[in-house]
């Protein structure tokens, strides 16, 4: 009997490291697929800088010559956006400390919506807003709250087609303020909820997998959570809770 037990045993931790050789591996091939990753993404952000620089130029000409003062401003913090982006991902190799400061959430989410109007108004997408919370101040970056909210609004927009609804809430919940986007899409299989701010992972013919990655980091660099919630057939609902100021 004892040379029986010690055959499974050996068998058994055969198997145990199998298994751990194959998770090293699988990881190893990931963090590799993120350097490269990195450069690629460095070497693109270098390109687009020096292009905005003769857009730039070009914009400023235009908005001069422009009666709608609205618009003119949204160009322009747009393209200081996409600026501020573009310099932060060639720091990719040596991050600095973002430097956080007062974000007024509900004026950041009207800006964010007001950029994806016109493709809403496109889809016949009917677009509500709940702002219940009656403190929004929140301690952050604004640029890559922007950039969090700009990726769950697209993922909505996307999710629900043409003749849908996308639905922003606010509400204060103790100390933090939480965000929920909700669409009228179809919905996600419950396989892959677990996965879905899984790096690289999409479920789209031409998706990335990035887009939810990066709202869940940056959420989670300004001390908070970030969930999905959804059923199929009956749509989606991503909740952000963030500490408020």
């Amino acid at each position: 009997m004892a040379s029986v037990t010690q055959k499974k045993t050996t068998g058994s931790t055969a198997v145990s490291s199998t298994a751990v050789a194959t998770d090293l591996s699988a990881n190893l091939r990931r963090l590799d697929r993120l350097a490269n990753l990195g450069l690629v993404s460095a070497s693109i952000a270098h390109e687009i800088k020096n292009g905005l620089v003769a857009i730039g130029t070009f914009v400023d000409m235009l908005v001069e010559k422009s009666e709608d003062k609205e618009m003119t401003d949204v160009v322009r913090r747009e393209l200081r956006r996409i600026n501020s982006l573009t310099t932060q991902m060639l720091r990719y190799s040596a991050p600095k400390p973002v430097a956080f400061s007062k974000v007024r959430t509900h004026e950041l989410l009207d800006h964010s919506l007001r950029l994806l109007e016109h493709q809403m108004n496109g889809r016949l997408i009917t677009l509500k807003r709940e702002y219940l919370a009656s403190a929004d101040s929140v301690h952050g970056e604004e640029s890559q709250l922007q950039q969090a909210f700009m990726n769950l609004f697209l993922n909505a927009v996307e999710a629900v087609g043409s003749n849908g609804e996308v639905c922003v809430t606010t509400e204060s919940n103790g100390t933090h303020l939480k965000i929920s986007v909700r669409d009228s899409g179809p919905g996600i299989p419950q396989e892959n909820l677990s996965r879905m701010f899984e790096p690289f992972f999409t479920t789209k013919k031409n998706g990335t997998g990035l887009g939810l990655a990066i709202c869940q980091r940056i959420v989670e660099e300004h001390r908070g959570q970030i969930e999905v919630q959804s059923e199929t057939g009956a749509g989606s609902v991503f909740i952000v809770s963030l500490p408020r100021e």
